[in-house]
Parts: structure tokens; sequence; C-alpha cells
């Protein structure tokens, strides 16, 4: 089967670059990205590559050699499902905030919708790929709403989760580790999957698309960040250790990276993980576990997440001892809102809950990010519901300056790893301080001796005595 025209409902951080990328390579398939959000949409479409509602390095070029060519985004979801051949599912699955396993279960509320548009508007066969992180055995859901709502149609549903790292997304699209595909072993459904296959096989390499059952690609995705996550905890927790020791994080990390059967990646201690993927989708790993009555299971990999709440208290508590165990109506300045560089996504960024933390002790917080908006950051704090929006505006304050932001300072905390921080006039910042200055880097990218020696008093994450 050759497919010549795409739909990917959802216009987000994984719809829209994945879909940019496979219509830059595949000139000959027409691909509709729709949304019902008529402001994201219209960001898509928008002359200023620069305010694309996903701020990614190099998507702004995907998108322009692609789009108006044979890349398109629009609000009419009803028509893209009806001339595709192959629809994406790339919509949000939040973890649930009500009811039966709140706090943890994924809600599909999003992805059932979808199904039932699909259903309704399709007037021929289709193949439907789930691209959302989704519980496993979601596509039997999918599956049983097409079945019975479909008008006696035939939908092959595949599983082929993404595997981004926000801030690398599109160098991750045009050259992945391994693309997944799952799906079922009949005959229909191997057309399905080879249909997919071919398109990936337009710029990847085959001995890269791994093909399975859609159970082993669902439940894949979910480990896969798991096992990320895990290796941030694990050397997070060993930074604590190194602070009481006199070890240094950075060269047990290295010691240890050195081994090939640990490697290097993924062992950068910080002030913790944040995105919109790693504490959901082992917050649903827990759930499943605990749906099938694997206790030991679930404890395992909650204490994953417990580890990562944990790292973010400490740098907050760290902060308020050194400052004479109060911050009240002292003005601390966070360098960073993004939960790591590169990207505009706050989502889970350990900066909101260091600064939930620090208003709680009534501190004066400052704010400069590079690509993060002021509306976010307020949207970021007043979704916690800890206190009132009101008071949330009257605590924070967003500039557009980094300098202005460290003026009458009485601490720095360093919370997203811009590249920029590096480049920084740290003397004349020291010099706009209150004394004594002090600096907490929660990414350990800065020249910490440098710094002493201007006259700061530097704290950094896994390090004892700098």
């Amino acid at each position: 089967m050759k497919v010549s025209k795409i739909c990917c409902i959802g216009a987000g951080y994984v719809g829209g670059p994945t879909m940019a990328v496979i219509a830059q390579k595949c000139p000959e398939i027409t691909v509709t990205v729709v949304d019902i959000n008529q402001a994201r949409i219209d960001a898509w479409n928008g002359e200023d590559l620069d305010k694309l509602p996903v701020y990614e390095p190099g998507l702004d070029r995907v998108v322009a050699e692609a789009r108006g060519r044979n890349l398109f985004f629009s609000t009419d979801v009803n028509k893209a499902i009806k001339e595709a051949e192959m629809i994406f599912i790339s919509v949000n699955t939040p973890t649930k905030t009500y009811g039966e396993g709140k706090g943890m279960a994924a809600d599909l509320k999003w992805v059932e919708l979808c199904a039932r548009q699909i259903a309704a508007a399709s007037e021929k066969n289709k193949i439907v790929v789930e691209k959302s992180t989704l519980p496993v055995r979601t596509a039997q859901a999918v599956k049983d709403i097409l079945d019975n709502t479909g008008n006696g149609l035939k939908f092959q549903i595949l599983s082929n989760p993404e595997f981004l790292a926000e801030g690398t997304a599109v160098e991750d699209l045009l050259d992945p580790d391994r693309v997944l595909i799952g799906g079922d072993d009949t005959p229909e459904g191997r057309e399905a999957i080879n249909a997919l296959v071919e398109i990936y096989a337009s710029w990847v390499p085959k001995d890269r698309i791994l093909t399975t059952n859609v159970w082993s690609s669902e439940l894949s995705k979910l480990t896969a960040n798991a096992f990320l996550a895990q290796r941030v905890s694990s050397i997070n927790a060993i930074s604590e250790l190194c602070e009481v020791t006199e070890a240094d994080v950075s060269e047990v990390a290295r010691a240890i990276g050195a081994d090939s059967r640990i490697g290097s990646k993924f062992l950068k201690a910080s002030v913790g993980f944040g995105g919109s993927c790693f504490q959901k989708d082992i917050l649903n790993m827990v759930y499943i576990s605990r749906s099938y009555g694997l206790h030991e299971v679930a404890d395992y990999w909650e204490q994953v997440i417990k580890m990562n709440d944990h790292q973010k208290a400490r740098f907050a508590k760290n902060i308020i001892r050194s400052l004479y165990n109060t911050v009240n109506g002292k003005k601390i300045t966070f360098l960073g809102w993004a939960f790591k560089k590169d990207t505009n996504d706050t989502r889970e960024s350990a900066a909101i809950y260091v600064a939930d933390h620090l208003l709680n002790e009534q501190a004066q917080i400052c704010v400069y990010d590079p690509k993060v908006s002021a509306e976010k950051i307020y949207a970021d704090l007043d979704y916690l519901n800890t206190r009132s929006s009101e008071d949330n505006r009257k605590y924070v304050t967003v500039v557009n300056d980094p300098y202005e932001a460290c003026l009458d300072s009485h601490a720095i905390a360093l919370l997203t790893e811009w590249d920029e921080f590096v480049s920084y006039d740290w003397s004349k910042i020291y010099n706009a301080m209150l004394q004594p200055a002090q600096l907490f880097d929660g990414r350990n990218i800065l020249p910490h001796q440098d710094l002493k020696k201007i006259g700061f008093r530097v704290s950094a994450i896994g390090k004892s005595n700098i």
C-alpha cells in the first residue's frame, strides 16, 4: 500500500516537528496537521518562523521548506481525516487529575475523542497510528471504538512511539537511533506496518526500523523513559553522597561513564529532571503495575520519582539555609525556567517546584529565560494552586534582560543549562548584587573556580566545597 495523504491530529511538540520532517523528506506525500486550537494553527501558518508554537533548533528551516508545498496546518479536522489514508494521533495524554488513578494513570480522554471523530468522519478504510505516549493495551480501546462506530470500515492500528529529546527533536527525527512500529501479525496488519516502514525508509536506514507487536511497542516507550529517568535519579542520589564525602559527582560520572557497560549519557547531576514524559510515563507504569498486583515493581519505579522530588526540594532548602535560614522579602534570581535548554517547554520543570518552595517562604523571585514567556511562567505557578494568581504575580517578576534580573539580588539560582549563561559578564553581575553574593548552580555548567575568584559564594550539585 502506497500512502499519498497523511493527517496528524495534534499540532504540539510531537505532531508538529514529526510531520514537518515527514513532509520535508517525502515531498510526494501530502501531510496535513490539524488541531482545534486556532491560535496554535495560526502560529504554525504565521510568516514569522521565529514565532512557531514549538521552539526547536532547525525546525524553522524544515517548516519553511515544506509548508505550502506538501505540509499544511488546519483546524478542519474532519476534512483532513476524510481525505487521509493514514492518520496519526498525536494529542496530549496527561496524568489524570481526577477520579480513579488520579495523579498516576494517563488521561486518555483526548485519544478516545480522536478515535470517535476518526470513526465518524471516515468514508474508507484507514491506518491509524498511535504517536502519543500511551499505556500498554491502549490500542485495544482505540480499535474497539473504531470497529464499533466506524460504519463497517476496516481500521488497522499501529503503535509508532516517539523517542524525541526536546532541544534536539529535529536532529533526532532526521537521524534516529531507531524507529519503532508495532502492529498486528496478520496480512492486513503486516501491510499497514510496511506502509509506515516505507515512509520512514525514505530517509532512515531500514536496519534502524524495528517492527514488533502493538503491545511491545507501547510498553517500549514507557520503558525507555523509565530507564532514562532512573539514570538521572541514580546520579542525583550519588550527588548528595558526594556533597558530604568531598567527592565530586562530575568526576564520579566520568569514571563510571567510561565503563562501556554503563556509558556516559544521562549521568549529568542536576536539580532534577522535568519535561512532559519522564514523570508522566513512570507514574503510568506504576499505576499499571499496581493494577495488575505487581506492587514490588510499582514501588521500584515510584522511587525514581521520589528521588527526583527530593532533589528539587533539597536544592530549594539549600538556598534557604545559605541565606541565614530566611528568604522572606529577599530577591532570588532564577536564570532559566524551561525544563532544559533549546526548548520553550516548561512542563514539570524543576524551576516551577523550586520557585513554589521559595514562595512558601515569602521570597521575591525574578525570572529570566530566553525563550519562555511571562504568561507561561505565571500559568505554571497558577496550575499548582498553591496560592492565588494575584500572589504569584505579586511575588514573581519576569524580565527580558539577565542583568536586570540579577540587579540587587541576594542570590542567583541557575535552573536551565542555556549556553548563553556561561558567557555573561559575571563580574558585572557580582558588582550589581547584594553582598555576600551567592550563586546556586543547579546544572553545573558555570566555571565555579572563576566565579569564586570574583567573590561569589558558589554552591553546586554534587560538589562539597567549591
